[in-house]
């Protein structure tokens, strides 16, 4: 089992918490909660040692374009960089949806 954590520095604000896949083979789970620290800080435990310079590519690139304040915890089973990108995605999306009692 391997922890890794990354910082990035951040503009912008997310206003809810996140959760989307599942810790499972080659699928992972992300959870997302807002920050107000003016950083994006990641820790991502995964059963996959020696994969640092993919992840931070990865995320290098995720937070290029989404500079988001967030505290963000990966629990990695094997999931591909496709993937990886993918369920950020997800729960950025999720976090910006508007529950529908506020709407």
């Amino acid at each position: 089992m391997e922890t890794l954590t990354f910082e990035y520095r951040a503009t912008r604000t997310i206003h809810q918490r996140s959760h989307v896949g599942v810790v499972g083979s080659g699928d992972l789970e992300v959870l997302l909660e807002p920050s107000s620290n003016g950083q994006a800080q990641i820790t991502i435990r995964t059963g996959s040692e020696g994969f640092g310079d993919a992840w931070k590519a990865v995320l290098d690139r995720f937070f290029l374009v989404n500079d988001i304040a967030a505290k963000v915890t990966i629990n990695d089973f094997g999931a591909t960089p496709g993937v990886v990108n993918l369920r950020l995605a997800q729960a950025l999306e999720v976090s910006q949806d508007v529950p529908h009692h506020q709407r």
